[in-house]
């Protein structure tokens, strides 16, 4: 069944990965995005009769208002992601990141369905096991945490809503982003061949981005079974802690040197396990591994050779 879904922040590291996949499904998709980043990454489906774009806002409540009146789902993706950026521009972040789409709930009807992306990083360090289920406390240490644990509660109040708590997202996109995590490692083996590393023994749950394009295509798909419910989207495999990363991506870069020192913080505290049984019973199984993964950011890196595919 051909669905109307409306993206905003269709044109970002997810969303460019995301829209050609739904395009190819049949679906007509629209995209809001503002192009912070001066992207074209989706230019490869303009071609499609089925594809719509507008540059806009999505603090813009009469556009809101009139894209998503004609919407089977949304998909809400616009947002300043990570806890840095939203340390550098905390106005932004706020009305961005929590009043906007606050304001976004408020307009969707209650037939409507929403597809979420949360974080995982709400989790902070964990409990005292450093295991995390979708019913364990959460502890935000960062505004960005923070605002997405507010916006995931008036979330779940919808009737018709999921969010998936995604993982530390990596792997090529059209709008590549350097400062995840596996990524920016990665970049660092590659053109540097050393990296510095603090708290390297925190462990963190990763999640390849076309896996994420897949679970939102595994909500629509099964979204009367799914729908109310919070899951953690991850590779239950890859939670590894950041000495463990490097000694992955080492096996592929056989001069890359990491060393450990107390210089820095995690803004966000992360150090725990992962569980994404609840997905996975839902018969989700992500398909790309972490070292399939930094393969491919290995052939991506030879035609990146500078920086400002990043966030911040």
């Amino acid at each position: 069944m051909s669905l109307q879904i409306l993206v905003t922040g269709g044109a970002g590291y997810l969303g460019s990965i995301m829209v050609p996949d739904l395009l190819s499904l049949g679906h007509k998709v629209t995209v809001i995005d503002n192009f912070m980043y001066e992207q074209n990454s989706l230019a490869h489906v303009c071609a499609n009769e089925h594809f719509d774009i507008i540059r806009g806002d999505i603090r813009d409540e009469s556009l809101m208002k009139q894209k998503l009146s004609k919407a089977d789902v949304v998909i809400p993706l616009a947002a300043l992601v990570g806890a840095p950026i939203c340390k550098k521009d905390p106005v932004g972040a706020t009305t961005i990141n929590h009043d906007a789409v606050l304001m976004m709930l408020k307009h969707v009807g209650r037939q409507q369905m929403i597809l979420m992306p949360t974080t995982n990083s709400a989790y902070g360090s964990g409990d005292k096991n450093n295991f995390c289920t979708e019913e364990s406390p959460l502890n935000p240490v960062s505004k960005y945490a923070k605002d997405k644990v507010e916006i995931e509660k008036a979330l779940m109040e919808h009737p018709n809503a999921i969010s998936f708590r995604l993982a530390t997202v990596f792997g090529m996109s059209p709008r590549m982003r350097l400062d995840l995590l596996v990524n920016d490692f990665t970049y660092r083996a590659v053109n540097d061949r050393f990296v510095v590393l603090f708290e390297s023994s925190f462990k963190r749950n990763y999640i390849h981005v076309r896996d994420v394009s897949r679970a939102f295509q595994h909500g629509i798909k099964n979204f009367e079974t799914m729908k109310g419910q919070i899951y953690n989207v991850g590779l239950s495999e890859a939670n590894v802690s950041k000495r463990e990363l490097c000694e992955t991506i080492n096996k592929y870069v056989p001069d890359f040197v990491f060393l450990d020192a107390p210089v820095g913080k995690d803004p966000d505290q992360r150090n725990y396990i992962v569980s994404n049984e609840k997905i996975e019973r839902t018969g989700y199984k992500p398909a790309h591994s972490l070292d399939s993964g930094i393969k491919e950011l290995i052939k991506g890196y030879s035609m990146i050779r500078n920086t400002r595919y990043g966030n911040v």
